[in-house]
């Protein structure tokens, strides 16, 4: 018998979303095989009994975590594309994303690229969970531009979707540079070029 499992009925001695949070680092850092159960354990501050007992599995882990991480970025990228115009959306989201990158509060990157984009064939439910989490976010860009298109806010033969990847690409791009050390500025850098190329000229402001 363990006798390190907590007792039934006992009331978690732990903040689930703190927890959560922590393991998200370790997975972030390590990615989803190479982070072990001492360094998650150890990072969020509780015993390997008490982790089965509230998420049943490492694979239940990380996709709470995941998803607790992915909720947060998916409110973010719907708040950047809250702008009046496609372009302004388009970089708005690009530089909403750009910070996040590079925050101070996390380490570098996304946890959705370096989570486990290449994992074992067992572990393969892990990288779809990611692919995932990057499709809903594409999803939401689409969504932003179809709504531009209708609106007469695109150019004629500009492919909401097309244009919806390309944008993902380049944030997915910036995500893999942050990791290996490029500074907010650098990123920022990019996107003025891409904005230079978007084939959605900015509208000019309205004068009063």
């Amino acid at each position: 018998m363990d006798t390190d499992a907590p007792a039934a009925g006992r009331p978690r001695a732990f903040d689930e979303g703190t927890v959560l949070d922590r393991a998200a680092e370790v997975f972030w850092q390590h990615g989803y095989e190479g982070a072990s159960l001492s360094a998650l354990t150890s990072a969020m501050g509780i015993n390997r009994p008490s982790l089965y007992a509230a998420f049943g599995s490492k694979e239940e882990l990380f996709k709470r975590a995941f998803t607790r991480y992915h909720d947060r970025q998916v409110t973010t990228a719907r708040a950047a594309l809250d702008q009046p115009t496609a372009h302004a959306s388009i970089e708005a989201f690009l530089r909403s994303s750009a910070d996040g990158l590079t925050a101070d509060n996390h380490p570098p990157g996304c946890l959705s690229i370096q989570g486990g984009l290449a994992c074992a064939p067992e572990n393969a439910r892990i990288a779809e969970a990611l692919a995932a989490g990057r499709a809903a976010t594409e999803a939401a860009l689409q969504e932003r531009l179809s709504r531009a298109a209708a609106e007469g806010d695109l150019p004629d033969g500009i492919d909401p979707r097309a244009l919806a990847r390309f944008v993902m690409a380049l944030s997915e791009g910036h995500a893999v540079h942050a990791a290996a050390g490029a500074s907010r500025a650098d990123l920022h850098a990019s996107v003025d070029v891409a904005m230079r190329a978007m084939p959605i000229p900015p509208q000019p402001e309205l004068r009063t």
